[in-house]
C-alpha cells in the first residue's frame, strides 16, 4: 500500500460559551484545527488532526496547512502508511519540530492501518490494558471568584473527581481561586493546579506552599518552558507531585526531565509529540525510569481525542487511574466534525472497537466551517 496524495482543511470551531478557557497563555474562545485526509493505491483513507494553538505549541492553522501540503505531503508521497518508522524519519528529514502538523499525517495512518486491518489503533499498539470508558478530570479557568464557584459546582454536580485549577496569573488571584474550589468540593476530590509554564520557581514554591491546607495532590508545569533546574527546585521544595507537560515535546525533552529529577509525571498526548507512536516511545520510556505518565489536552475535535483514547487505553504506564487526563475536548466545542461524535458523558468519554480511530467525519460540516 503507498500514500498517493493528502488533502488539507484549516476549520474553525467557537467553544461553548461555559466552557471557554483562560489561563496564563490567555483566553481560548475558539479553535482553528487543521484536519488532514490521506489517500492510497488501495483506495483506503484516513484522517488526522492537528490541534495547533500558537501561544502553545508556535504552530498556526496556516502555518500547519502549508507545512503539510509544500513540504511533508511531497516528502510522505510514495510511503508505506504501515511503515510509522519510516515516515518518521522521511518528515525529520525536511523539517524539524512541527509536532502537530506531523501527528495529523501519523495519526491518519494509523487510521489507515486499522482499517486495513479491521482492528482498532489500540489493538495494532498492543492490546486493550484497560476498558474503553476513561474517567477524566476538568479544568476550571482562571475565572474572576464568581464563576470559579458556580464551574467548580457544576461540575461536582457532574460527577468528577478530579479538578484541575488554572494558575500562572497573579499568585493572589490564584491562591484565592484554588480556595474556592476546594471550598465548593470539599475534602474528598483530588484537585490539581496547572501552571501553564506562568511562573517562576520562587514564586511556584511560595504559592504551593500557601495552599498547602487545600492538598493540592498534583502542580503541573509550574514553571518556564526549557528549565529544567527551575522545575526540579520547585519539585524538591514542595509537597504535592509534579507534572511536566508544556516543556516535553519530545523523547529528549523527557529524557532531559528525568535526568534533572525535574518530574514525578510526565504529560503526553500524540499531538504535542508528533504521533500516537512518539508518544508511546516516551511513556515507556518513562515506564523504564519509574516515571508515571498522563495525558494533556489541547482541546482535540475528535479525530484528536480517538488518538489520545487509543493510545491511552493499549498504554499501561498512562496511569489515568491515579492521575487523571484532559480528553474531553469535543465538549467544549459549539458542534462536531464527526457524522459519529465520541461518547463523552460528565466525566466519561469512550471509544468504540471499529476499525482504525472508529472516527466518520462529516465532511459537509468541514466544508462549511473552513477558514
Amino acid at each position: 500500500m503507498k500514500i498517493t496524495g493528502i488533502e488539507t482543511y484549516p476549520v474553525r470551531i467557537p467553544l461553548k460559551p461555559a466552557r471557554r478557557m483562560i489561563s496564563a497563555l490567555g483566553q481560548h474562545v475558539e479553535s482553528k484545527f487543521l484536519i488532514v485526509r490521506v489517500l492510497t493505491d488501495a483506495g483506503i483513507e484516513g484522517v488526522g488532526e492537528a490541534t495547533v494553538t500558537p501561544r502553545w505549541s508556535g504552530e498556526t492553522v496556516w502555518g500547519a496547512q502549508s507545512m503539510v501540503d509544500r513540504v511533508l505531503a511531497p516528502a510522505v508521497i510514495g510511503l508505506d502508511p504501515h511503515d510509522i518508522e519510516g515516515l518518521e524519519r522521511q518528515m525529520e528529514r525536511f523539517c524539524i519540530h512541527n509536532w502537530f502538523a506531523k501527528s495529523a499525517i501519523e495519526m491518519a495512518c494509523w487510521d489507515i492501518q486499522g482499517k486495513a486491518a479491521g482492528k482498532p489503533v489500540y489493538e495494532l499498539l498492543g492490546g486493550a490494558c484497560r476498558p474503553l470508558a476513561i474517567r477524566c478530570r476538568f479544568s476550571i479557568g482562571a475565572y474572576p471568584p464568581e464563576r470559579t464557584r458556580q464551574r467548580a459546582t457544576e461540575l461536582i454536580a457532574e460527577g468528577f473527581t478530579t479538578l484541575k485549577v488554572k494558575v500562572g496569573t497573579k499568585p493572589a488571584e490564584d491562591i484565592e481561586r484554588v480556595r474556592i474550589v476546594r471550598e465548593v468540593a470539599g475534602p474528598g476530590p483530588d484537585m490539581v493546579i496547572d501552571a501553564n509554564c506562568g511562573w517562576d520557581a520562587a514564586t511556584a514554591i511560595a504559592a504551593c506552599k500557601e495552599l498547602e491546607d487545600c492538598n493540592v495532590g498534583l502542580f503541573e508545569q509550574p514553571t518556564p518552558d526549557g528549565d529544567y533546574a527551575a522545575i526540579a527546585e520547585v519539585r524538591r521544595s514542595i509537597k504535592p507531585l509534579v507534572m511536566a507537560d508544556d516543556m516535553c515535546f519530545n523523547l529528549v525533552h523527557a529524557k532531559e526531565l528525568i535526568r534533572n529529577e525535574g518530574c514525578d509525571v510526565i504529560s503526553i498526548y500524540p499531538g504535542k509529540n508528533g504521533g500516537i507512536h512518539r508518544s508511546k516511545v516516551i511513556v515507556e520510556y518513562a515506564a523504564q525510569h519509574g516515571i508515571a505518565c498522563s495525558i494533556g489536552s489541547n482541546l482535540e475535535w475528535d479525530i484528536g481525542t480517538a488518538a489520545m483514547c487509543h493510545l491511552a487505553v493499549a498504554c499501561p504506564n498512562l496511569q489515568l487511574e491515579k492521575f487523571p487526563g484532559d480528553i474531553l475536548g469535543p465538549d467544549y466545542h459549539e458542534f462536531s466534525i464527526a457524522k459519529n461524535p465520541l461518547s463523552i458523558k460528565g466525566p466519561i468519554v469512550t471509544i468504540t472497537d471499529r476499525p482504525g480511530l472508529g472516527v466518520d467525519v462529516d465532511w459537509d460540516v468541514i466544508k462549511k466551517n473552513l477558514i
